[in-house]
């Protein structure tokens, strides 16, 4: 997968979230906002990645995040017991 572009900097965290308390609004199609892009971060278990533009779906795990370009249309879902947070990322 390929990596963030250069330059971003974190512009904010989510908190770290579990399998029971990851928000709907992540399970269902959402998008980032223009100019901001995502790592999804799992400490613990697997989360699977959806995105829709372009079609794809992955396991995210630790050492495995997920990248959201600005935008782009996508969904996690938890595979079993999870722990994870969202990264934001812009240009400074």
């Amino acid at each position: 997968m390929p990596g963030l572009p250069a330059g971003l900097v974190v512009t904010r965290r989510t908190p770290e979230f579990d399998a029971a308390s990851l928000p709907a609004a992540l399970r269902r199609d959402h998008r980032t906002r223009p100019g901001t892009w995502a790592l999804i971060h799992v400490l613990e278990g697997a989360l699977a990645y959806r995105t829709q533009d372009p079609p794809g779906e992955s396991i995210l795990t630790p050492g495995n995040p997920g990248l959201v370009r600005p935008e782009q249309p996508h969904a996690v879902e938890p595979l079993g017991p999870v722990r994870c947070f969202v990264e934001f990322h812009a240009a400074p």
